[in-house]
């Protein structure tokens, strides 16, 4: 048994929501849950008492419960959760309605503004009722084109207290890339930015606006906000009315439309660089559930808590944070560069807010430490107590430089899920060691495990990461696909019944989880599979590289390993380096996992949320399309990786 690196002390442990909850069951069910491995298998295993418990442990507000929690339990598609229930997705997130801060909005220009939770609800009430004078009922998108400040988070309130459907992008997209997307929904609404700010340069988008609202045929109006400049300018722009004259209306209440829990609440996008964006459709209570039990259970968020996570609104850990309020918690929004205007700015912003719970993503945290930042010894961080990580798998060097230069003693949660279900298959416990390298646990109610090719379950292994049961976050379906097949294709082709997430992982002897990457960049030098992050890992410790990607190259009927780095300036690879990185790699993986070729290059594509993009860089090196380069942040990089002369021997 590996030795942690950082142990919950008992009386925090008997505190947490997760131990009241395991206190709960053991009364009520007259049995003896211990741990946390103990509750999580009650919890698979008796999934309607579960999921019906926790309905009532998080006070979720609802018109009607109803007496059946799972119908069509063995269907996978198929499952329908709560088929009684309605309730309305904003009431729940808007119950708090006093003086407390629910939102604290900031950004790189410095800019601050906090808005009470009365002061929300009164925000939603007039853009509700506007939404509603615009023609928008139940079922309706409303689309937003928008930064990470509060008008997304009203715009989104408002829609879903009329039981519409919310869909955002952030502004950092282009207009084939909003196009691909929004075209497809045809919203009836626009909400949009003038502009916005990253890395200290002004960025107008009123022309892309305008691009869009000419575009799309179904938009009734096109509500503009200003962000970058001091007024909203609508000029050009058809159908447009500034955000100010919309909220005009005296509206005091929101009126909350109760819906069936699978009624659809968010649209969410695949990453599109394999083609047009998959429109992913989530339910509003399978959403709430799902979110609350992460929040309070897994992260232990109450009122008491200040929530921060760096997400744009074209990224899903957006939609999660924002169910912060549901917690009544105080939620902060960041809109900006993360290093901007100077790299600690977020540490210094944790302590000015006395940040609770800091959310991020693995390549911030990488940044960090090759930065030299020291958060903990240059800010007062006390309040903080947990760091949660995404997006891609946490280095185990990333573990021990957030406890040496952050904090010692607070759960780091590396949490892994996506937009596919808008929730996590691991997360966070509040009752358990962090071990190094490793995700927490399979969270509560999922039925998680890892398959080989044939279906059969490892421990101790690598292979497809997979759940077996049914979950409240499934999404309903994706959007124009009435008859399910591209939805069943998507999670259900590899193993029927199964759902497959497309991760590749392994369950460690301490019942934590290793993410090795993502399956379909799985690399097999000799049909040995290799994950990349095993690589990345290595790489990134070796001094002078900022960032790599790793992909396999067909050649002489077989695939070999290609590295590409990126180094910090000035930096040119030689002989010295690349012998560096060869034998950082073959002293802690094996001798396949060393790359044949290692090739510089000056910038990484990337996806609009920070991914980068394996499978593009592998279709470019082959010779084929890259089927959709408006999902990428930096399409013009992959021209560098073009007729390279390094891959042709």
């Amino acid at each position: 048994m590996t030795t942690p690196l950082w142990q919950p002390a008992q009386a925090t442990i008997n505190a947490t929501q997760m131990a009241a909850l395991m206190r709960h069951i053991n009364r009520d069910q007259s049995i003896n849950l211990r741990d946390y491995t103990d509750l999580h298998a009650w919890s698979v295993e008796n999934l309607e008492a579960f999921w019906s418990l926790l309905w009532n442990e998080v006070g979720v507000i609802a018109e009607a419960k109803g007496e059946t929690v799972l119908e069509r339990p063995d269907a996978m598609p198929g499952a329908r959760w709560f088929p009684e229930a309605r309730l309305n997705f904003a009431e729940n997130l808007l119950k708090r309605r006093d003086a407390h801060p629910a939102l604290v909005v900031t950004d790189e220009r410095r800019r601050r503004k906090v808005i009470s939770y009365a002061e929300l609800y009164q925000q939603v009430a007039r853009l509700s009722h506007s939404l509603q004078q615009s023609g928008v009922t139940a079922g309706d998108r409303v689309a937003g084109f928008v930064p990470n400040s509060e008008h997304a988070v009203i715009g989104m309130l408002a829609s879903a207290s009329i039981g519409a459907v919310w869909s955002s992008c952030s502004p950092d997209f282009g207009f084939h890339g909003v196009l691909d997307r929004f075209g497809q929904i045809q919203p009836k609404v626009l909400i949009a930015t003038d502009g916005y700010t990253w890395n200290g340069k002004p960025i107008d988008t009123r022309e892309r606006v305008a691009q869009i609202s000419e575009a799309i045929d179904s938009l009734e109006a096109v509500v503009v906000f200003p962000f970058l400049n001091d007024e909203a300018d609508t000029r050009g722009i058809d159908k447009a009315v500034t955000w100010n004259d919309y909220l005009a209306n005296p509206a005091e209440e929101v009126t909350f439309e109760p819906q069936p829990f699978d009624h659809p609440l968010y649209i969410l996008y695949s990453s599109g660089t394999t083609g047009v964006p998959k429109c992913i459709v989530h339910s509003a209570g399978g959403t709430l559930l799902q979110h609350l039990k992460e929040l309070r259970l897994h992260t232990d968020l109450d009122e008491r808590d200040v929530l921060f996570y760096y997400t744009t609104c074209g990224w899903m850990m957006w939609n999660w944070l924002v169910s912060g309020l549901a917690c009544g918690a105080s939620v902060v929004l960041y809109d900006g560069s993360p290093f901007a205007p100077e790299p600690a700015v977020l540490w210094e912003m944790a302590e000015r807010e006395g940040i609770t719970v800091f959310g991020t993503s693995a390549k911030y945290i990488a940044a960090c430490e090759k930065e030299g930042l020291a958060p903990g010894k240059r800010f007062d961080l006390s309040r903080l107590r947990a760091v949660l990580s995404t997006g891609s798998a946490l280095a185990h060097e990333s573990f021990d430089y957030v406890y040496r230069e952050i904090k010692d003693d607070l759960l780091l949660a590396s949490i892994s899920g996506g937009t596919d279900i808008v929730s996590c298959f691991a997360l966070g416990c509040p009752i358990r060691p962090v071990y190094r390298g490793q995700l927490q646990c399979r969270g509560l109610g999922m039925a998680v495990d890892v398959f080989d090719a044939e279906g059969h379950s490892l421990r101790g292994e690598k292979g497809e990461l997979v759940c077996t049961k049914p979950f409240p976050s499934m999404p309903i379906g994706f959007w124009n696909d009435p008859d399910g097949k591209r939805y069943r294709d998507a999670y259900f082709a590899a193993f029927p019944g199964v759902w497959a997430h497309g991760d590749y992982a392994e369950i460690t002897p301490e019942d934590g989880l290793i993410i090795h990457g993502r399956s379909d960049a799985v690399l097999n030098p000799g049909g040995v599979r290799i994950g990349t992050a095993e690589i990345y890992r290595q790489v990134e410790k070796v001094d002078g590289v900022l960032e790599s990607l790793c992909i396999g190259q067909e050649w002489n009927d077989d695939i070999r390993v290609v590295l590409f780095v990126r180094l910090k300036e000035g930096l040119t690879l030689d002989d010295g380096m690349r012998d560096e990185i060869k034998r950082t790699i073959r002293a802690n993986t094996t001798p396949r996992h060393v790359p044949a070729k290692i090739i510089q290059v000056s910038d990484i594509p990337r996806t609009l949320s920070g991914k980068i993009v394996e499978l593009a860089v592998r279709n470019v090196i082959h010779g084929r399309p890259v089927k959709n380069v408006d999902a990428l942040a930096n399409p013009e990089a992959l021209k560098l990786y073009e007729n390279l002369p390094e891959l042709q021997s």
